[in-house]
């Protein structure tokens, strides 16, 4: 399916009406997961001209992503890592989550970024990080792209390491995402360590119901939509 190429123009923007010299792009994946972390990149990339084929990582193959992800990593200026794990979706709320892995992601890079590009419409990242939110960014904007790249192929190899142990899952090929495959293992041995005991799939699976969390914040409800329909793969 065609694409347009992601630009700099919003960090030529930011750079323009702060004065930012060091602008990071930031994306997230897993957070409609019912397994596994929800993972933050913070990519720093300049105005240099991006690698071919760069998008959202949702738009490429899986091949294609694991090449380019590759490539990115030495490509991008600097780039970290941060994650919040499953235990502490449920404890803290996804808002609240979301907000410690992209501060982990930052705090990972070797110089703090002077403005954060934030793929979304929603700001969970907040003081004192000086934000522009771009709906699409992980589209239109070339920090952000490299970012939900490298996020993407990160949190794919973690989930398919924890599918070694606990095959039943599928963690290689849903990642911890909604599937039937996904679903029947739960129903059948229950949630793993590595479940959220917050989210309402245990509302479907009366035998394990017992384990279920209360959840932290309503943000969760609308957070959550999307892993209950497969959204975000």
């Amino acid at each position: 399916m065609p694409y347009q190429p992601p630009t700099h123009s919003v960090e030529r923007s930011l750079r323009a009406t702060t004065g930012a010299k060091i602008v990071a792009g930031v994306d997230e994946v897993g957070r409609g997961a019912w397994a596994g972390p929800v993972t933050v990149c913070a990519a720093v990339t300049g105005l240099r001209r991006p690698p071919e084929g760069l998008t959202d990582s949702k738009l490429l193959t899986l091949k294609r992503r694991t090449v380019l992800a590759a490539t990115l990593e030495t490509w991008v200026t600097a780039y970290a890592l941060g994650s919040a794990s499953p235990q502490e979706i449920d404890e803290l709320g996804m808002t609240a989550a979301l907000r410690l892995a992209a501060t982990r992601a930052l705090d990972g890079l070797p110089v703090r970024p002077d403005a954060v590009i934030l793929d979304g419409k929603h700001d969970y990242l907040g003081e004192p990080w000086k934000v522009r939110t771009v709906i699409k960014g992980d589209q239109s904007c070339v920090a952000v792209a490299a970012a939900s790249v490298i996020a993407k192929v990160r949190r794919d190899m973690l989930m398919a390491e924890l599918g070694a142990v606990h095959e039943d899952f599928g963690f290689g090929d849903n990642a911890g995402y909604p599937s039937p495959v996904h679903r029947a293992a739960l129903e059948e041995l229950g949630p793993t360590p590595h479940h959220r005991l917050s989210w309402s799939y245990l509302d479907a699976l009366p035998r394990w119901q017992h384990l279920k969390r209360a959840r932290i914040s309503p943000d969760n409800v609308a957070l959550e939509a999307g892993g209950q329909l497969g959204f975000d793969f």
